[in-house]
């Protein structure tokens, strides 16, 4: 009986607490907790914000557990395009992911209102609404896609880069080639626009310039730079037309296996890192606008952006895309009084 005793009691203390698809804490006999290991992922090279933003996130997640939440941080493809990483996360291979907003669109098309041009004045003002309870009723239904909202960080606010003329207002994109990338709603916004837009992948558009097919891109200026589609590029306007997100989640399964203040450190670093996207991307640019400059381009920081807004028929331009199942009315009227 004794010995039945004390192997129970053995098994009391040094009982393993399971986490998150397998991942545990073990409680040693002294009392000691083993830290938990989550793999967090960013499908970009080793230099792009996304992956910066990812080894940042493992920092301040590690700082602020004492150790006791690890983070086995991975990029640069090394566990597939982002395509094959979203979908590796929704089955819990990867435990958090943080990759561009437009590739969740696939399976979660509610991301896809934060694609409606003009929702946000800047890329300060896009940081505060999609970090807020505006940010959580988008991704509110994540759960459905096997994923947990964590948090939005940048990839950019596009604008206006061409080959041949300045653009000042409205007037100055008619008919022209503008490259856009191979979505229905970037068409739709240039071609209300009065533009001609060209859709064409991001590989092919250093040489769409080059030849004349394309005249104009619609990037942020380190996208140029990060590129090097800035060759042909000779004037360059700060439109704000549309900005670009790069979401960051995790596996449901991992999540709900973790204790409600793990829960809570990795959602509050997680907005923490999201801002350092924003500040990351925002001294890039400024890099990269000094670059741009250096290569004889020609800036306009005070174009009329009011004309464009107006072309479109300001909020009522949305309207056309109510009847479909992302559209919600409220977070655009939200989004807009801010």
């Amino acid at each position: 009986m004794k010995k039945i005793l004390s192997v129970l009691a053995v098994l009391v203390v040094c009982t393993t607490m399971t986490f998150a698809q397998g991942k545990t804490e073990t409680v040693s006999a002294t009392g000691n907790i083993k830290p938990i290991t989550l793999t967090v992922y960013s499908p970009g090279n080793a230099n792009s914000v996304p992956t910066k933003t990812v080894l940042k996130y493992k920092e301040l997640v590690e700082k602020a557990s004492n150790g006791q939440i690890l983070l086995d941080a991975h990029h640069s493809g090394e566990l597939g395009n982002d395509a094959e990483a979203l979908q590796s996360t929704r089955m819990g291979t990867i435990d958090i992911i943080f990759a561009g907003t437009s590739g969740f669109t696939s399976f979660y098309d509610k991301a896809k209102i934060l694609d409606l041009p003009f929702l946000f004045k800047d890329a300060n003002q896009a940081y505060e609404i999609v970090n807020s309870d505006i940010g959580e009723q988008i991704f509110a239904d994540m759960t459905s896609a096997g994923l947990v909202y964590l948090s939005e960080g940048d990839n950019g606010m596009r604008h206006i880069a061409t080959t041949k003329k300045p653009i000042h207002s409205v007037a100055d994109v008619k008919g022209l080639k503008i490259r856009v990338p191979t979505s229905k709603m970037y068409l739709d916004v240039w071609n209300a626009l009065g533009a001609t837009p060209v859709a064409l992948s991001l590989n092919e558009l250093a040489i769409a310039l080059s030849n004349g097919t394309a005249e104009a891109q619609d990037n942020a200026t380190y996208h140029l730079v990060a590129n090097a589609t800035y060759d042909d590029i000779k004037y360059y306007s700060y439109i704000n037309y549309m900005w670009m997100g790069c979401t960051m989640a995790m596996n449901a399964k991992s999540w709900n296996g973790l204790s409600a203040d793990q829960q809570n450190l990795l959602k509050e670093q997680a907005i923490i890192a999201a801002k350092y996207s924003f500040d990351t991307i925002q001294a890039d640019n400024e890099t990269a606008e000094a670059t741009l400059k250096a290569a004889g381009v020609q800036f306009d920081t005070t174009p009329d952006i009011q004309s464009f807004k107006d072309k479109l028929g300001g909020s009522a331009y949305y309207k056309q895309y109510a009847q479909e199942s992302w559209y919600n009315q409220s977070i655009i009227d939200a989004i807009l009084a801010k």
